[in-house]
Formats: C-alpha cells, sequence, structure tokens
C-alpha cells in the first residue's frame, strides 16, 4: 500500500509539475506576442505618420546627399521587412535613437521624466483606492438608499467629464482663487537649482534628504494633478468594488454568517470584502497601468515634466523617435501590470491555480 500511495503521490507532483510548466509556456508565449504586437503597431504608426524622420534630423534644406545619406544610415532605403527587424532588435536592446529636441538619446530622457509620470501616477492610484474601495462598500451595503446615490453620482462624473476641463477648473478654484496648492510644475524655482535629486522620485528624495522645506514644496505641487487623477481612478474602483460586494452580499455563504449571528460589519469587511478582493487587485492594478498611460492630458495642463508631457513635446516637434520611443515604454508598463495583476489573481484564488 505504501509503494502504491508513493506511485501516486509522484505521479500528481509530475501532473502538476506539468501544469506548472505548460502555465509558464503560454504566459511566456502571451508576452512575446504582446509586445510584438505593440511593436508592429507603433513600427505602423511611425510609417504612415506623413512627418520624415530624415527631414526632421537633418531640416528641408539639406542637400539631396546628406538626405540619402541620412536615410541610408537609418535604415529607411531598406524594404519594410528589413526596417522592421532591425526595429525590434533596436527595442529589445532599448535603443530608439536619438531625440531631435533633446539631442539626448531618447532612453535617457525616458530614464529622467518616468519617475515623475510613476510618482504621480502611484499617488493617484493611492488617493482612489484608499476613498473609492470605502465608497464602493458604502455604495453595495446601502444599495438603493441615498448614499448608493450620490456614490454613483460621484463616480458618473469622474467618468463623464473630460480630465484636462477638471484640471483647468481646479488650477483656477484651488491655486488662483484659494492660494491652498502650488502652481503648475513639479517644484518651485527656488528649489530647483538647491535640491539634488537621488532617485527621481522627488518626495522620497526629499525625505532621504530630510529636506522638509522642499518636501512641502513637492507636495503642495503634487497634490492636485495626483487628487486630480485620485478621482478619476476613484470612480472606476468606486463601482467595480459596488459590484464585487453586491455579488458577493447575495451568496449563500453571507447567508449562513447571519444566521450564525455574526454582526453586519463583520461581514461586510471580514467576509465579502475578503472574497471581493481577489478580483479587486486586478482592477485597481489596471487603473494604475490607466493612469501612467493615460496622464497626457493632466502632465500638459499641471506643467508636470513626465512621460506624458515629454511625448506631446516631442509630436509636436515631429520628434517620431521620441514618441515611437514613449509609447514603446508606455504599452511594455501596461502590458507588464497586466501580466502582473494575472499572476497575483491566479496566487489569491486557489481556484485558478494549475493542480
Amino acid at each position: 500500500m505504501s509503494g502504491t500511495g508513493t506511485r501516486a503521490e509522484a505521479g500528481r507532483a509530475a501532473r502538476r509539475a506539468s501544469a506548472i510548466a505548460s502555465t509558464l509556456i503560454r504566459f511566456a508565449a502571451v508576452v512575446a506576442v504582446t509586445y510584438l504586437g505593440l511593436l508592429a503597431v507603433t513600427f505602423f504608426i511611425g510609417r504612415v505618420i506623413p512627418i520624415d524622420p530624415v527631414l526632421a534630423i537633418v531640416g528641408d534644406r539639406a542637400p539631396a546627399s546628406v538626405v540619402e545619406r541620412a536615410r541610408e544610415e537609418l535604415g529607411l532605403n531598406l524594404p519594410y521587412h528589413q526596417q522592421f527587424l532591425i526595429y525590434v532588435k533596436g527595442a529589445l536592446q532599448g535603443e530608439f535613437g536619438r531625440s531631435v529636441l533633446t539631442t539626448n538619446p531618447v532612453m535617457t530622457d525616458i530614464r529622467r521624466v518616468l519617475p515623475a509620470t510613476i510618482e504621480l501616477a502611484t499617488l493617484g492610484t493611492l488617493i482612489g483606492a484608499l476613498i473609492g474601495v470605502p465608497l464602493g462598500v458604502l455604495a453595495a451595503v446601502r444599495r438603493g438608499t441615498l448614499a448608493d446615490q450620490i456614490v454613483r453620482i460621484i463616480g458618473l462624473i469622474g467618468y463623464s467629464v473630460p480630465i484636462f476641463w477638471l484640471g483647468l477648473l481646479a488650477l483656477l478654484v484651488f491655486y488662483a482663487r484659494l492660494r491652498w496648492t502650488a502652481g503648475p510644475g513639479r517644484i518651485d524655482v527656488v528649489y530647483e537649482y538647491t535640491f539634488t535629486p537621488i532617485t527621481g522620485f522627488y518626495l522620497l528624495d526629499a525625505m532621504l534628504l530630510r529636506d522638509w522645506a522642499a518636501f512641502r514644496d513637492i507636495f503642495a505641487h503634487i497634490v492636485l494633478p495626483a487628487s486630480l487623477l485620485g478621482y478619476f481612478s476613484l470612480a472606476y474602483i468606486s463601482r467595480m468594488t459596488r459590484s464585487f460586494m453586491l455579488n458577493e452580499l447575495g451568496q449563500e455563504y453571507i447567508v449562513a454568517a447571519r444566521a450564525k449571528g455574526l454582526s453586519e460589519t463583520r461581514i461586510v469587511w471580514a467576509h465579502a470584502l475578503r472574497n471581493a478582493a481577489v478580483p479587486l487587485v486586478t482592477v485597481i492594478a489596471l487603473s494604475y497601468a490607466g493612469l501612467l498611460e493615460g496622464s497626457v492630458l493632466t502632465e500638459t495642463v499641471f506643467s508636470w515634466p513626465g512621460l506624458g508631457l515629454y511625448i506631446t513635446n516631442s509630436l509636436q516637434n515631429a520628434d517620431m523617435n521620441a514618441v515611437l520611443g514613449g509609447t514603446i515604454v508606455i504599452g511594455s508598463i501596461f502590458i507588464g501590470i497586466n501580466l502582473l495583476s494575472d499572476l497575483l489573481y491566479r496566487m489569491l484564488d486557489p481556484r485558478t491555480r494549475p493542480r
């Protein structure tokens, strides 16, 4: 019997290992296909936009011989399939050429501006999650009441009103009129030449340097755009939380918990929300990815020196290397966060694990 049990256990372990290996292979295949699709789309966009990258570099008054030589150096005289292979190779190596606007390698510029976008999106997501989840729970528990209607109206406004209009209105009210926050930009000019960032995340750097005056100024600049992004995130998170909670509150285990005499507070927060938290992790992760890629208008309105503003300025100056490089980086981050949320979902929900 012991030998039979050992063989059965070994068989289960082998099947589990095979299932895990199959999952990892599918995961790698999805990553490769998705990223290849992203590169194909950006390559196509770079070719159909009526902007000649060669003329953007050498100028429209350059001699024909100079234009032709530059076209050969960039590989733009080759067939499209060869250009695409060169494009993919460069993207995998992090080589996107030089920016016409700054004359720096595009990846160098992206490393400089990306921390500002991550810092803004992270704070916005924290605001959206910390407020949106309780609001969603409240709306589900008080379904059909005035509280539920108010939460749904708050979410509807967040979805319907253009974010750039809210940004301009927020600047007018809280900066120009009330003077509660600092204006556009990331840091006041007073600290611009005395504050030396370490990581590129200014709030963290100010704490590491113990420069509390600079910290207060940086926080005064970031609080308004982060709150705006937080409100946009809150609208999505609160709606999804309400939906998940309504589904959980209708389950049989909730009825059983009430029959046992458990308090409503414990039922809602310790049981229903705990089960709703599994898909909610994916929602928050997608919201974070959405803020990273969708903060272009917010950064433009608030003159926030992040990746969105960098891409906008590059597009206005026909700097296609910078535009496509920034687009690929944002797309790669979005893909990574989506895959990470899928892994977290599998870890938190035992039903999705390979057996």
